[in-house]
């Protein structure tokens, strides 16, 4: 039951989601099952998402479930953008939990893990990911 943190890798996991198709040999079919989420407000701007999914293939899958709840959020609340600060991957029986820590805000934050939150839940819309 090791923790892993794992970084917002959502533009891998979303050109990854795009390979939903049934291969042949032993290629597995990308078939996730997103169990939903939860949110806490931890700061003003500081919020954590709890997301739960089962068939994710790496921790990227979980990162990129909490990226698109993450841009939603910041959206419902009036703000544009948001900045990854962690995202932390737990497997247990077979069911993947991530907890993600967003800083969300109307302008453009600084660093380097900084998503556009519109231009996000387009994204995920587009490659089947929930955002709520």
């Amino acid at each position: 039951m090791a923790r892993i943190i794992s970084s917002s890798a959502f533009g891998l996991a979303a050109l990854a989601a795009c390979e939903t198709t049934p291969k042949t040999g032993d290629e597995v079919v990308f078939e996730p099952a997103y169990l939903g989420t939860q949110t806490r407000l931890l700061e003003d701007d500081l919020v954590s998402f709890l997301v739960a999914m089962k068939g994710a293939r790496s921790n990227d899958d979980v990162a990129a479930y909490g990226e698109c709840v993450a841009a939603q959020y910041a959206l419902i609340r009036g703000y544009g953008f948001a900045r990854h600060v962690r995202t932390e991957v737990e497997k247990r029986n077979g069911v993947w939990y991530g907890d993600a820590g967003y800083v969300i805000s109307a302008s453009i934050p600084e660093g380097v893990r900084t998503i556009d939150a519109e231009i996000t839940v387009q994204d995920c819309i587009a490659n089947g990911i929930p955002t709520v």
